[in-house]
């Protein structure tokens, strides 16, 4: 995904510069009363890959014959809305309520008889509802195009959460990895700004890192050889801004 983003990135810069002429003729700019307004909305299309950062328990072998413990990332996508307020024409503060899906996987090794080991995926799925607060800083317009940063807070409900699941009657087979609702963490990211005849066109990467441990311990066969969960996903935005 970061690699597709970046050859994205690559090709629109190529034709920005393109586009931008040279010092024989003079470029239109478009949208000159963008900067001036205060207020800004639009909406999101993304596409995201999320994993985990995972703390394992010491002596897991030990413990609980865990030989090893794979986060697998998946791929998904985001929707969502922009809400931007311009402190000054270069700064701003965003308030994008998004609908993320989001799906991971979990791979255990264990160890069985005769030097044998067993493998088992645990999926973990999200439809998380973000409320990511972030500060958007921006460099000054080269004819119709800009760069940018962002920095900022989330908070997250996961309303596909599975914390209700019973797992104590269930075989080794229907277990699932439980998390909790709500997750909250931090925001990074950049891109860059497009001001094309009729709306800016953004392009945008970000990560996103948990803060919350959001594993459910329930000393299950496949929670008891993790002591954290934090969420990690990365996000390729495209936002549309009138």
């Amino acid at each position: 995904m970061k690699k597709s983003f970046l050859t994205l990135i690559f090709i629109l810069s190529i034709f920005s510069i393109f586009g931008q002429g040279n010092g024989s003729r003079l470029v239109m700019k478009n949208l000159q009363e963008f900067d001036k307004s205060k207020f800004h909305f639009g909406f999101i299309l993304g596409w995201n890959s999320s994993d985990f950062f995972i703390d394992e328990k010491p002596n897991n072998y030990v413990n609980n014959s865990l030989l090893s413990l794979n986060n697998i990332s998946r791929p998904g996508f985001n929707l969502g809305i922009v809400s931007s307020l311009n402190i000054t024409h270069l700064t701003s503060i965003r308030f994008l309520p998004t609908l993320s899906f989001q799906e991971r996987e979990l791979q255990y090794n264990f160890a069985g008889a005769r030097d044998t080991s067993i493998l088992w995926t645990k999926r973990v799925e999200s439809t998380f509802l973000d409320f990511p607060l972030l500060l958007k800083m921006r460099t000054e317009r080269i004819n119709n195009f800009a760069a940018y940063i962002v920095a900022g807070g989330r908070f997250g409900l996961d309303m596909q959460s599975n914390k209700d699941v019973n797992n104590g009657s269930a075989s080794l087979k229907e277990q699932i990895v439980k998390i909790t609702k709500p997750d909250y963490g931090i925001e990074v990211g950049g891109g860059f700004d497009f001001f094309l005849e009729y709306f800016k066109l953004g392009i945008e990467l970000k990560m996103g890192m948990g803060l919350k441990n959001i594993l459910i311990q329930e000393n299950t066969y496949f929670s008891n050889p993790i002591d954290k969960l934090r969420s990690k996903v990365w996000t390729v935005s495209i936002t549309f801004e009138g």
